[in-house]
């Protein structure tokens, strides 16, 4: 990619895109291991590929503190959430090998600090929360007693659920720049596209130049909607309803934390690493539970100075068809009451689809609720 073409396109957080790949170095069978759990090892992918730009490894205690309780990096660089690996006891040696759960070695990191974290403050500030009942919190708690600092090598990458879908922020952001696309909107989602989310990504993208749609597929909750069958519901919604030159769909690797309002931040920033100039924030966004209200995730953007962030927030209100409107629309749009919107549970579109019965037309494309109708049984 030229310089003509990638300076039409945002910069990535602070500036430069971090590529923490390299070589496996000799006498990494000797090192130290320090085995990884699920959600480490996505960050540790992240960190690799530079999607957590500009971190260059796991959080030291100078940007974990600042970012705990102001949400910035020790640099004053905005930063919502925590990036640490936890560990029983400090290393002995100068370097550790990081592992899968198999104990395959994928990275070295360089010690840098072994320190100790204070779980129910962490809990407090990045979820709101100290209640074990909240996923995020509860893993907070599991979670080893000393935070492991320093700057990572990765020399093998994990394999990716869905090689077809498998782009790195340099590969995105060259997709975007072999289009010509300056503006770009990104959409994240752990669930499948419905005609809500079809109709914010489509409101977004009348501004904009191109749409991402990045559905993230590390680990969630065992009662989410599996990444396989999400991505096939992205498959042949892309396929039958959107401009296939405008559109990109690339899988996400992190893994939820279900920090809600810190967490929208957070994807919002890790997007901008991939080329997004723009990220649409919805209705209870990375929430769970009743945590956080409805609108919490937007609210938080207001915390930052205007353009601070680098990448602009789009907000959306719940979005519904309405009979009387005759189109989908939103609160902000919409004049009608609620007994005009077709409205459905999650328990309710679940109990359709375990019964073989597809959700109303207004609800969900046919196409996608066939997937998610199979999947169910």
């Amino acid at each position: 990619m030229s310089a003509t073409e990638t300076h039409t396109l945002i910069e990535p957080h602070g500036g430069k895109l971090v590529d923490r790949t390299g070589e496996r170095p000799d006498g990494v069978e000797g090192l130290e291991q320090i085995p990884l759990t699920s959600r480490e090892l996505s960050d540790l992918d992240m960190l690799a590929s530079g999607a957590l730009s500009p971190l260059e490894g796991f959080m030291g205690p100078n940007d974990y503190e600042r970012v705990v309780e102001e949400m910035r990096l020790e640099n004053g660089l905005p930063w919502s959430l925590p990036v640490c690996l936890a560990v029983d006891a400090p290393p002995k040696g100068e370097e550790v090998a990081l592992t899968d759960e198999s104990g395959r070695a994928l990275a070295v990191l360089e010690v840098e600090d072994a320190y100790e974290y204070d779980r129910e403050r962490e809990a407090e500030r990045c979820f709101r929360t100290t209640d074990d009942a909240h996923p995020g919190v509860a893993r907070l708690y599991a979670q080893k007693p000393l935070y492991l600092a320093g700057r990572v090598t990765a020399f093998e990458r994990l394999e990716p659920a869905f090689p077809e879908l498998a782009l790195d922020p340099a590969d995105t952001r060259s997709a975007f720049a072999e289009r010509g696309w300056k503006r770009v909107v990104g959409f994240q989602t752990r669930n499948p596209i419905h005609r809500a989310h079809e109709y914010l990504t489509k409101v977004a993208l009348e501004t904009v130049d191109g749409l991402l749609i990045h559905p993230l597929v590390g680990e969630t909750k065992s009662d989410d909607v599996p990444a396989a069958t999400r991505v096939e519901c992205y498959r042949v919604l892309v396929d039958g309803y959107y401009p296939q030159e405008r559109v990109v769909v690339s899988a996400f690797p992190a893994a939820m934390r279900y920090a809600g309002p810190r967490e929208a931040i957070w994807h919002a920033i890790c997007r901008k690493n991939y080329g997004c100039s723009h990220f649409i924030v919805g209705r209870d966004h990375a929430g769970v539970g009743d945590y956080y209200g409805t609108y919490d995730a937007q609210l938080i953007f207001d915390e930052f100075p205007a353009h601070e962030l680098g990448i602009e927030p789009m907000f959306f209100e719940h979005a519904f068809f309405c009979r009387a409107c005759g189109q989908m629309a939103s609160p902000k749009t919409c004049p009608h009451g609620g007994d005009d919107h077709v409205f459905l549970s999650g328990t309710k579109v679940r109990e359709l689809l375990a019964n073989g019965e597809l959700p109303p037309a207004e609800f969900s494309r046919p196409e996608v609720a066939e997937v998610l109708i199979a999947a169910y049984r």
